[in-house]
């Protein structure tokens, strides 16, 4: 029986360090009895995809509202099967933050095998520059590695040279400067011209799993028109969707998309987050005719706000995480939501703490979803305690809570704005400002208990997420970028540094990896390719 209730008996352990980790006793009959219920309950669709069943838990401090094409108040359940299936995408890469509706899969492919390995930068693009926020990329600013279909690059407008090539991969980078740029994996050479859209891009691009030509866009500032959500055709650049950010249907009058969409391929649906306070399903009506060389979409949003209490700060900042049907985000308050995507209704809704950006990362423990999120010192407005914790995801029951301090910073916060990675029985975190305001840690967590098995404490804080590569024999490996410009190669075991190169200029991007290619952007205004060499 794991340890996951909300009202027991807190044990709170020491952690080296100046860090506590709260785990939460089963004395709680009652919700022991619900989580059972829970466990294997699931309606079975005709395609054999399967929907999960869930209890509401107590939904006493939020209310909610729906709006489909201006009308509210309803009553809805989908007769459609909304169920990801249980692996993403079949195109090869990396097509959304962290690669899945997970979020663990930040990398692609395998590293060779070697005794030990070095980082190698060999290619960089200089970008060009915005008046506010200069240029390369900023957090998150993960790129989309693709290696497109035969058919499918033909139509586009790839550069010809590429189209010729057999193993062509291409790199996809929103830039801070206003810009997507495209380019070849190996050599970092342009593929194709680049869309310019004006206002800087601070969070992820992202690919449509089923390999269709279509690239997905969030505005993170209003600096040259409307910010939102966009969708180009990668055919010939044009864009087909604009979702403006500034809704009336919205509480907050925001409009960044930070967060990187989620489309479930199977139905034809993109969800996802916006800083505005909306969560947004939205049918994408999508015709791709190949022989004729065109692509369109016709999206119809369902948008659901919230108001939480004692939760000023609505804004969905990160990127949504799904598990079938149930959909996993936090806000700029810090209040974690379970929401059931059959119904549009939220199943739990947990009480704020502090700002949270770092992306809800999903584990499946047997058939159980458990979910992991972490906060910053932000709305404290003082140095605190960020908090990693543990959740049911089915229930929303917290199974540990651990806390660290750090240090408040205005606009450069502390705390955790990594999203974590899953190796093993660990899950492994960066949490910035800790010990000194430019100093941080990395922790690898004992999933179970919460307990530190090993610590880095890092000369200098990171908001760029770790990313972990496997060997061909299995063995994983971290790489992990800093605020100076630093990448660390790091065994993800023992946390031991293998080898570290600089690429100049602060790195609070998420590096993206196919094989033994990395790439990561600075906010120096360049895009690296660095290679992962054996030795």
């Amino acid at each position: 029986m794991k340890r996951y209730i909300k009202y027991g008996v807190c044990l709170t352990l020491l952690i080296q360090g100046c860090s506590s980790v709260t785990i939460y006793n089963p004395t709680d009959v009652a919700t022991i009895a619900r989580e059972q219920q829970l466990i294997h309950k699931s309606k079975m669709f005709g395609d054999n995809r399967s929907i999960i069943e869930v209890v509401k838990g107590d939904l006493s401090i939020i209310d909610f509202e729906l709006e489909v094409v201006g009308e509210r108040d309803l009553e809805y359940t989908d007769e459609e099967a909304q169920s990801f299936p249980e692996i993403y995408t079949e195109i090869e890469g990396v097509l959304t933050f962290r690669g899945n509706h997970y979020r663990t899969s930040p990398s692609y492919g395998t590293i060779g095998s070697g005794v030990s390995y070095e980082l190698e930068s060999v290619w960089n693009f200089q970008t060009q520059t915005s008046p506010r926020w200069g240029g390369g990329s900023g957090w998150t600013g993960q790129p989309s590695i693709v290696k497109w279909e035969p058919e499918v690059k033909k139509i586009m407008n790839v550069f010809e040279k590429f189209k010729e090539k057999e193993e062509f991969v291409e790199v996809i980078y929103g830039s801070l400067d206003g810009s997507v740029y495209f380019f070849e994996l190996e050599t970092g050479e342009k593929t194709r011209d680049p869309i310019r859209i004006g206002n800087p891009i601070k969070g992820s691009v992202a690919i449509d799993p089923r390999g269709y030509p279509l690239l997905y866009v969030g505005d993170g500032i209003p600096q040259k028109s409307p910010f939102g959500q966009r969708i180009f055709s990668l055919i010939d650049s044009t864009e087909l969707y604009f979702q403006k950010g500034e809704d009336p249907f919205a509480y907050r009058d925001w409009g960044a998309f930070d967060g990187s969409p989620l489309i479930n391929r199977l139905t034809d649906t993109l969800v996802s987050g916006g800083e505005n306070g909306i969560f947004y399903k939205t049918k994408l009506h999508t015709k791709f005719d190949i022989d004729k060389r065109t692509i369109s979409v016709d999206p119809r949003p369902m948008k659901y706000r919230y108001k939480i209490q004692e939760n000023y700060y609505q804004g969905i900042e990160n990127s949504v995480a799904v598990y079938r049907n149930l959909a996993f985000f936090s806000d700029n308050g810090g209040s974690v939501q379970a929401l059931d995507l059959m119904t549009m209704e939220p199943y739990f809704a947990l009480a704020p703490i502090d700002d949270t950006d770092s992306t809800i990362v999903i584990d499946l423990e047997g058939k159980q979803p458990f979910i992991y999120t972490s906060t910053e010192v932000d709305i404290v407005g003082k140095d605190g305690n960020a908090h990693i914790r543990k959740i049911n995801g089915l229930t929303g029951d917290v199974v540990w809570d651990v806390e660290y301090p750090a240090f408040f910073y205005d606009g450069v916060n502390g705390g955790v704005l990594a999203t974590p990675v899953i190796i093993d029985q660990l899950v492994i975190y960066a949490v910035a400002r800790y010990k000194q305001r430019y100093s941080g840690l990395m922790v690898a967590l004992n999933k179970d208990t919460g307990e530190e098995v090993w610590r880095w404490e890092m000369p200098h804080y990171a908001w760029s997420s770790p990313v972990n590569v496997k060997t061909e024999e299995g063995y994983t490996y971290i790489i992990q970028a800093d605020s100076v410009g630093n990448l660390h190669f790091i065994d993800a075991i023992s946390g031991a540094i293998i080898h570290q190169i600089n690429l100049g200029s602060n790195i609070e991007s998420s590096p993206a990896v196919f094989n033994d290619m990395l790439v990561v952007g600075t906010r120096g205004g360049k895009f690296h390719g660095v290679k992962i060499h054996p030795k």
